[in-house]
């Protein structure tokens, strides 16, 4: 007995019409005459497993739509059905219920309103009766839109699955744990490990029932960072001296901005604080209409926070050869928490000055942190005839990444990082920074987006105390005689080995590995509970370190 696969509603206003026309043709068939009828593909589909209600007007249509509930609409929209606006009448009846256009016409007027009332697909239909084989064909392609329409969801919960456990099987999944010794040598092989984590995020994020196979990929994640943090520990400190470096942060201005300036082009520069590689993934979809899309990657300097890591980017330089070069303009930390970032406008500024590049005209800067700062922003840009660079620092993302755990609410509204994807996505989608980007396209101007650092999920937490102050940040430290667990951070006695300033001090870095958190033992179950769960940065993983730089192109 073949399973039922769905019910299907055919609207199709000429079945009655065409087939007493065609009936008082003589001599062969005319276009305009000729329709083929549903009955051999109502046939067919029910061979397949639907159950298909054929309504021959579109009054009988919109009283079946009423009366039962259907999977899909057929609606032949030649004739009769276009004049009567049926389209509209079904979407006020059912604004969700997929429906597959049938046509003997294509044409820009039927894929307008085709987009005005959400169909789902457009099917030619053939003119003339086919013959049996290409009928045939015609019978499964029509078959296969309808699975596309209707069945898509099972499908993915069927097949996606498949697919993760035969990745899962060939070591694909993360190219990390047993692999390991084939990525010791190979920054670019973590790239691709990370990219692939992400896009089965992203697959898997669209599944309901998978549970089981979402705690076998989150542990494929807790592996690969495990073997991350340990091929950074190896190979970070050769980078610094540029051996097999891969792009870091001090290389993005001069990779990725100033190529794009010396083609003679308008560039929007805009760091997103706190966007991780899958934020950007969720946003891509919203740009591609506009831009040609070409993505670069890079790794964020240790530790992967925006003192050190924004920093770097604005600069080109690492933070000790900042501290030495432009010690007025290196900001450490303070009691009144003045903006450890105050001086991108003219870090940013000396880069290009190093180059012996001269912006005509020159550098302008701005900082959103909220839609009132975009909104004026746009009203600048709008009013502004030409640029050579615009810097943008975007700091929502990181925003609400410091606030979540405070709110419950933020907490109920992003519980995951499924939804903290949704979140990002749906925040773009209605924010100001979106009609820059949109305005950005329409003026020709090319934009660079990049992040400075990402941000992970935390889960454990890890005692550390020091004999002497230590920074508040949770996934990295400075201070001096620091004792911890060795086996949730990285730590640094030698900062002038990795760039860092402190060594004439005795400064130590500890820096956090995996999914770990540091918190002071005095009241340590109160902040690990109070923590857990939060997103934070500063540490080594994929999530914080493997960083997109985006090149968009208007198109």
């Amino acid at each position: 007995m073949t399973e039922k696969r769905g019910r299907i509603l055919w609207i199709d206003n000429e079945v009655s019409d065409v087939r007493q026309a065609t009936a008082e043709t003589e001599d062969g068939y005319s276009e305009k005459q000729i329709y083929v009828t549903p009955k051999p593909y109502v046939s067919f589909l029910e061979s397949q497993g639907y159950d298909v209600s054929v309504a021959n007007s579109a009054t009988h249509g919109i009283k079946a739509l009423k009366d039962q509930r259907y999977d899909a609409v057929l609606l032949n929209y030649d004739g009769p059905a276009r004049k009567e606006n049926l389209l509209a009448h079904i979407r006020n009846l059912d604004t969700h219920i997929p429906i597959l256009l049938l046509t003997r016409k294509d044409g820009e007027e039927i894929r307008q309103e085709a987009s005005l009332y959400d169909v789902t697909n457009i099917f030619i239909m053939p003119a003339n009766p086919p013959d049996a084989a290409c009928k045939k064909v015609l019978c499964k392609q029509l078959a296969a839109s309808l699975v596309f329409l209707i069945e898509k969801q099972r499908v993915r919960e069927l097949y996606i699955p498949q697919a993760y456990v035969q990745n899962f099987n060939s070591g694909y999944i993360s190219d990390g744990g047993a692999q390991e010794h084939n990525l010791t040598n190979s920054w670019q092989s973590w790239i691709n490990t990370y990219i692939n984590l992400i896009k089965w995020d992203l697959q898997l994020d669209r599944l309901h029932s998978v549970d089981e196979l979402k705690a076998i990929h989150a542990m494929q994640k807790q592996e690969a960072n495990a073997a991350f943090a340990n091929y950074i520990q190896n190979n970070y400190s050769d980078w610094l001296v540029n051996q097999a470096s891969p792009p870091l942060s001090v290389d993005v201005v001069y990779k990725y901005v100033i190529p794009e300036i010396q083609a003679g082009k308008q560039v929007l520069f805009v760091v997103m604080d706190c966007m991780r590689l899958d934020h950007w993934l969720k946003i891509e979809p919203l740009l591609h209409p506009m831009f040609d899309v070409t993505t670069h990657y890079y790794y964020s300097i240790l530790p992967t926070a925006t003192r050190y890591a924004r920093n770097a980017i604005f600069s080109g330089l690492f933070p000790l050869e900042l501290a030495k070069r432009y010690p007025h303009l290196y900001a450490e930390p303070d009691k009144a928490q003045t903006s450890i970032n105050r001086h991108e406008k003219e870090l940013i500024r000396l880069q290009f000055e190093r180059h012996g590049i001269a912006l005509k005209p020159p550098l302008h800067y701005f900082k959103i942190f909220d839609t009132q700062g975009e909104t004026q922003y746009l009203q600048w840009l709008n009013v502004t005839d030409r640029i050579s660079l615009e810097a943008i620092v975007v700091d929502f993302l990181d925003m609400l990444t410091h606030t979540r755990y405070e709110a419950d609410l933020l907490r109920q509204l992003i519980p995951d990082e499924a939804a903290f994807r949704d979140l990002v996505q749906t925040w773009f989608q209605h924010s100001w920074l979106y009609k820059i980007f949109r305005m950005a396209a329409d003026r020709g101007i090319t934009v660079v987006l990049t992040s400075d650092h990402g941000s992970l999920l935390c889960q454990n937490a890890s005692k550390i105390s020091s004999q002497t102050p230590l920074t508040t940040g949770l996934r990295f430290k400075e201070g001096k005689h620091i004792t911890y667990d060795t086996d949730a951070g990285y730590l640094i006695t030698d900062p002038e080995t990795y760039r860092l300033p402190g060594s004439e001090e005795g400064r130590s870095y500890i820096i956090a590995k995996e999914d770990y958190y540091f918190v002071y033992e005095k009241q340590f179950n109160v902040y690990k509970e109070l923590f857990y769960g939060s997103f934070q940065h500063g540490g080594i993983s994929l999530e914080e370190m493997i960083l997109p730089c985006v090149v968009l192109e208007p198109r």
